[in-house]
Order: C-alpha cells, then sequence, then structure tokens
C-alpha cells in the first residue's frame, strides 16, 4: 500500500450493521509511503493506523 499526504484512506467495515470508515492522511510515517498513516476520520479524530486487508486508498486527483 503506497499513500502520500491528501490521499483518502478507505477502511471496509466487517460487520454488516457497521458502515465503511473514510478520512485523510494527513501524515504518512512509513518508508516510500508505506503505512503507518496519521488518518484524520470523517469525525474529526485523528490516530495512527496500519491498515489491515479491508482498507484502501483512493489517491488524490492533482
Amino acid at each position: 500500500m503506497q499513500a502520500q499526504v491528501g490521499d483518502r484512506l478507505v477502511a471496509e467495515s466487517n460487520r454488516v450493521d457497521s458502515p465503511r470508515r473514510e478520512g485523510e492522511i494527513v501524515e504518512v510515517r512509513g518508508e516510500g509511503g508505506g503505512p503507518p498513516y496519521v488518518v484524520r476520520w470523517a469525525d474529526g479524530h485523528e490516530g495512527l493506523v496500519y491498515p489491515g486487508d479491508d482498507a484502501h486508498v483512493v489517491h488524490a486527483q492533482d
């Protein structure tokens, strides 16, 4: 997984009754754009994320 600041991280829910989470990547701490990422979620909370198999990056448009 590769990302840049401004890209979006989408974490799909692993439960039927839970929505997926989306947030903006505000910091990339891994080498070459790899995880972990600091993500600002839609609710305003920021956290350090090591994305799992249920997550993907949506690259920002230039």
